[in-house]
């Protein structure tokens, strides 16, 4: 059997971690400094450190997981999703190492990793699709000028990557070159890429996608479908399975489409091929994301078939282990478990775990990443657990998860759980796919549920988790030692816990916002200043531009008087920091 490294942390890892025991894989587990004493480091066979505490320095560094890779003798790498997972370089780079990359090749990851090449293929095929300009944007004034022809609202999104991010809807002139900019700055931050292109948006649109696997020489399977149309941000907070409410055709035309566009390439893997659903019955072609998806634990439970089996089985030349679409069985919920309060906007919130109860009951699957004790990075993604619920029928699927939901309890960080009791109750939502009433869309939570929402307690700020690093004599050999940057400090400038000038946790006590400063609501970077040092503004202008766990949150004027700017673009600011005063 393989060893197989896992470039990926969190849930996503201990999933896989999981299948490869079953299996009967090594599994192989990667790390960043936050994340020495995380759940996926302790179930793994065994685990490496990539030096570093940010997503570049490690899961996002081809060098260091493939230098750890080697370290390891693994045989394989499985990406899981988000980071590397959609990156021909890497896919192409694992390969080159001589190991096994479970999941398409870097061609075919290339050609549908690319929206627009990917539209290209969609019209080949004959799939559903919404007129667009298929090539990247030179501007914003070529948006203005589709938007002037086809009619508002309209799409800007990234060409490169998925999850959300990078895309933005314009339903006015005047937004489209904010909109631009904000979503070319989220792509190249996200993907490391700035093309985007732009097409008509469908209104108030249902979220289908069909889940597919390929055997790499154009034999594709379509799994099942599911509706992921509960979302905020552009992002998923839950999904289900089968999509409720399409017809016959419906379904048959998503099946056959997404297979076709994924035979085109001879896709080798499993993918998701994503639409959109308008009221109506339009429906226009999205994406196709080139990897195992959050939500792939809902069709494993309605279709019977194990996903990342399935990966394991492709990869290693045993071919798939399904001839055609399965029967669905019942019906599936997941609802994800993010750290981020709803009633502040779905603000993330990083913190500390002190209590965590998980429920059971027929039908429950519960998929984490963390334990009671561990934490909430504000580093990564606010993403750290799921809870998929199984039943005989929609209607007692619904009753179970909520039944479910209120038994989970999560002491510390504020987690979008509220939220998703409230969409889970609501009509919208329960008559989803019937004729009787209006179901939600994917601006839904926006819309009509956000301001029904109660802001929760935010957990405290997190103190410095980083590891120091400093050379040791072990037996009469130089090694190195990693040891948390808290205890250097506790012990004093002799554990030599940081150079002169350098921020500790304790540096924060003279950064507590007061009249007249504009604060870091977040843990974040601070990408963008949205008005100039001098400048008048009111309380309340939107001032700058925070990317907190993959995801921008805007910073708002305090007072009315003249902004003065504090932060650098580019500094890395904590919670309560300052990042402008307004005299």
């Amino acid at each position: 059997m393989s060893t197989i490294l896992i470039a990926n942390r969190g849930e996503i890892a201990v999933r896989i971690i999981r299948a490869c025991a079953e299996h009967g894989h090594t599994s192989v587990a990667v790390y960043a400094d936050q994340d020495a004493d995380a759940l996926h480091t302790s179930l793994a066979d065994a685990a490496f450190a990539l030096p570093g505490a940010t997503a570049a320095e490690t899961y996002l560094s081809i060098d260091a997981i493939l230098a750890a890779a080697k370290q390891a003798g693994a045989d394989a790498v499985h990406p899981g999703y988000g980071f590397l997972s959609e990156n021909a370089d890497f896919a192409a780079a694992v390969e080159e190492a001589g190991l096994i990359w479970i999941g398409p090749t870097a061609k075919t990851i290339t050609a549908l990793g690319d929206k627009v090449t990917a539209r290209q293929l969609a019209q080949k095929v004959g799939a559903p699709l919404a007129p667009g300009i298929d090539r990247p944007l030179k501007d914003a004034a070529e948006v203005e000028s589709f938007a002037a022809e086809a009619g508002l609202p309209i799409i800007i999104k990234a060409a490169h990557g998925g999850g959300g991010r990078g895309m933005k809807i314009v339903h006015e002139l005047t937004e489209v070159a904010g909109a631009f900019d904000s979503a070319t700055r989220e792509a190249t931050e996200a993907f490391g890429r700035s093309e985007c292109f732009v097409e008509k948006y469908l209104e108030r649109p249902r979220h289908v996608e069909v889940q597919i696997v390929g055997d790499g020489t154009g034999r594709v399977v379509a799994v099942g479908d599911r509706d992921c149309s509960a979302q905020r941000r552009n992002q998923k907070l839950i999904e289900e399975a089968p999509a409720p409410g399409l017809t016959a055709d419906q379904r048959e035309r998503l099946h056959r489409s997404a297979e076709a566009i994924c035979a085109e390439v001879d896709y080798r893997g499993a993918g998701t091929v994503e639409f959109l659903l308008a009221a109506d019955g339009t429906m226009t072609f999205l994406e196709v994301n080139t990897r195992l998806q959050v939500e792939h634990p809902v069709t494993e439970v309605t279709s019977g078939v194990d996903l990342v089996g399935e990966q394991f089985r492709i990869a290693f030349g045993q071919g798939l282990s399904l001839d055609s679409t399965p029967q669905p069985r019942g019906h599936a919920i997941e609802l994800r478990i993010n750290a981020e309060d709803p009633g502040r906007g779905f603000l993330p919130t990083p913190g500390h775990i002190d209590g965590l109860d998980v429920p059971g009951g027929p039908g429950v699957r519960w998929d984490a990443g963390v334990r009671a004790g561990d934490t909430v990075q504000p580093a990564f993604d606010s993403l750290f657990a799921k809870l998929i619920v199984h039943g005989p029928d929609r209607d007692s699927a619904i009753a179970r998860t909520i039944t479910a939901a209120r038994e989970l309890r999560v002491a510390g960080p504020a987690t979008v759980l509220p939220c998703s009791l409230e969409i889970l109750a609501d009509d919208a939502f329960t008559s989803l796919g019937s004729d009787s009433a209006e179901g939600i869309h994917t601006q839904w939570i926006e819309a009509d549920l956000m301001p029904r929402l109660e802001a929760q307690k935010r957990p405290e700020p997190l103190a410095d988790e980083h590891l120091r690093r400093m050379p040791i004599e072990i037996d009469g050999r130089i090694t190195t030692i990693g040891l948390p940057a808290g205890l250097l400090t506790a012990l004093g400038p002799a554990a030599g816990q940081g150079a002169p000038g350098e921020r500790t946790a304790s540096d924060g006590d003279d950064m507590q916002s007061s009249a007249g400063t504009v604060t870091a609501p977040v843990p974040g970077s601070l990408v963008d200043y949205l008005v100039d040092d001098g400048e008048e503004v009111e309380a309340g202008d939107e001032v700058a531009v925070l990317s907190a766990m993959k995801m921008e949150t805007r910073v708002e004027a305090s007072e009315t008087g003249t902004f003065r700017q504090v932060a650098a673009v580019g500094d890395v600011l904590a919670v309560g920091e300052i990042i402008a005063r307004v005299d």
